[in-house]
């Protein structure tokens, strides 16, 4: 093994088909996206290089940081609802004990797996003002609520939100048990024989063994939120009005609704950097060093 990786040729050999991939798929595109968005273009005729000039009018655009308020709200939520669900959820299904762990599993998985177009037109129906399945709860319960979820500009996001937290949260579950189940039971053992219950056996043992599966969870659901698009594009349009349009969504309108691709370039730049920031301060406050069992 040690002749293997002290060859360099053959760990160059190895890296490079991955590392060329890599540089067509996703490197050369984000240069692309830059270099683009210095550019006032239709995407057809002779683009005209305006430098900083998008830049400039996104900063000055008040959709600009309704979508921008809009990302974030989505994924604050969407991190919150995700992992502190698929958290409590791994705990359960990690007791041996619990019955029906396996039909558990299978059940908050599924949603996963589902196209996202069909969870936005089950949850279009769910959410329909007149014969929605939510609405109609309440009536069953003798509540006179209504609401139409998707056309109200104070419920939109909330709502959209709450589709994208439902169906993806089976995949942060999936990786949270992963986790517990990484941990060794002695731990466990060792905190009951001193008398600790097991809520706070799982607040002073096994959650802080989590943490960089907590890292990867609130990076995959922060970066993910910001990049929303599949939800309002399919359930809402971006409305009413501009309420649920994300910097994806501006993104897209921009360049293929009204043919400005070198604003919209700028709007997916901004997009890039922010998600890029996102990483590194995630980083940055759960660093620490790596746990050998």
């Amino acid at each position: 093994m040690r002749k293997y990786l002290g060859n360099k040729t053959a760990i160059l050999l190895f890296i490079l088909p991955a590392l060329l991939l890599y540089t067509v798929v996703v490197f050369y595109p984000v240069l692309q996206v830059f270099y683009r968005s210095l550019f006032d273009w239709d995407g057809l005729s002779e683009a005209k290089f305006i430098f900083l000039d998008n830049y400039k009018r996104l900063f000055h655009d008040h959709i600009f940081y309704t979508s921008l308020y809009n990302s974030a709200v989505f994924a604050v939520i969407i991190a919150v609802v995700q992992i502190t669900i698929g958290t409590l959820l791994a705990f359960a299904v990690a007791e041996v004990a619990m019955r029906g762990r396996k039909f558990v599993r299978i059940t908050v998985f599924i949603p996963v797996v589902l196209s996202i177009t069909v969870v936005c037109q089950l949850w279009l129906a769910m959410y329909n003002g007149e014969y929605g399945l939510i609405n109609k709860l309440f009536d069953a319960l003798g509540i006179s609520y209504r609401q139409d979820w998707l056309s109200n500009k104070h419920t939109a996001i909330y709502a959209l939100a709450a589709v994208n937290a439902w169906q993806y949260m089976g995949y942060h579950f999936a990786l949270l048990l992963a986790g517990v189940k990484s941990i060794p039971e002695s731990y466990m053992e060792a905190a009951r024989i001193d008398g600790a219950s097991k809520m706070k056996a799982h607040l002073r043992i096994t959650m802080p063994l989590l943490g960089e599966t907590y890292k990867f969870c609130l990076i995959l659901a922060f970066t993910g939120g910001l990049n929303a698009f599949a939800n309002m594009y399919i359930m809402t349009s971006g409305g009413p009005g501009t309420t649920t349009y994300t910097l994806t969504y501006m993104m897209f309108r921009s360049a293929f609704r009204v043919g400005e691709f070198g604003y919209g370039s700028a709007s997916a730049a901004f997009l890039v950097i922010e998600c890029l920031i996102v990483t590194l301060i995630i980083n940055k406050l759960i660093a620490r060093d790596p746990i050998v069992y």
